[in-house]
């Protein structure tokens, strides 16, 4: 008789937070924001959303970055992008390198061949890893968003997003630091990683999640006087992440909180593929696939 394959059925627990959709920062300059991202990063613009000249929505697998014209904001802490092929995108940031001169701009490889760190022209980071099982089956995307936050704060904001949130949390090391890792999605993550340094002011900037239990986590942030807009139907704001003890203030970053029946969840979004041009065109190859084949 065969044996029974056996399975780790933990593995596919996802918590109530089901994607992390979106990061938004405002940027100044439309054109300097289209060759960062799309002609550097080798991210594609959304041909169906933003499509004037005052916003940009970017694709990077089936998650974006909402780029609205505003004085610069920086999140405090780097976005942790999974891309299928880093020498292609090492080209291709060497080749914006000139006209971003004049700019924060800058790349580098701290880790051998299987990261690059990339800071955008306002001084955004990111961290570009290369696919792999780490990240499987997500070939392409947003793995996770890391904050720095304030020494201490770790426990408790893994305690807030698990009671509150009834997401999948850990506390351990990340970066040789200490680190709350929040499950956002299937392979996604919210990481706050604590550091002595002094933290910027909050400029605004958010994120955007999907949750599939919506009222509940609504009805805790209202008892405790944090939701701070009512958008629409399906979808809420809050900003401080606090202890549940004292009501303290852990760390600010804006939520925008989406349940699964908002009307853009799970939309389709286009990855182009950066590597073919005009000189190189064919057929079939436009888009590439932003995950890989499952090990069924």
């Amino acid at each position: 008789m065969a044996r029974k394959k056996s399975f780790n059925r933990g593995a596919e627990d996802l918590g109530n937070i089901v994607e992390l959709e979106h990061v938004n920062v405002t940027i100044p300059d439309q054109g300097l924001a289209t060759l960062f991202y799309v002609t550097g990063l080798g991210l594609t613009r959304d041909p169906f959303q933003m499509t004037s000249t005052n916003n940009m929505w970017v694709n990077a697998g089936q998650s974006q970055f909402h780029l609205p014209t505003k004085e610069p904001q920086v999140l405090r802490g780097r976005v942790g992008l999974v891309m299928p092929d880093l020498d292609g995108l090492v080209k291709r940031l060497e080749s914006v390198r000139k006209p971003l001169e004049d700019t924060q701009f800058d790349f580098a490889i701290p880790n051998g061949n299987d990261v690059v760190d990339v800071t955008c022209p306002w001084g955004n980071r990111f961290r570009c890893h290369l696919a792999s099982e780490t990240f499987a089956p997500m070939a392409f995307g947003m793995a996770y968003v890391q904050f720095d936050v304030p020494q201490g704060a770790a426990d408790g904001i893994a305690r807030f997003y698990e009671e509150i949130f009834g997401a999948a949390a850990s506390v351990g090391k990340w970066d040789k630091a200490k680190a709350a890792r929040i499950g956002a999605g299937h392979r996604q993550e919210l990481i706050f990683r604590e550091t002595k340094q002094k933290l910027p002011d909050f400029d605004r900037h958010h994120i955007q999640i999907y949750i599939a239990d919506f009222s509940g986590p609504y009805k805790q942030l209202v008892e405790r006087g944090l939701v701070t807009e009512e958008s629409s139907q399906w979808q809420y704001r809050f900003e401080d992440i606090t202890d549940l003890d004292d009501g303290g203030v852990l760390f600010t970053i804006e939520h925008e909180v989406r349940s699964m029946t908002h009307p853009l969840y799970a939309r389709p979004k286009l990855n182009r593929n950066p590597d073919e041009t005009i000189r190189n065109y064919m057929h079939g190859q436009e888009t590439i696939p932003w995950t890989t084949p499952y090990n069924v």
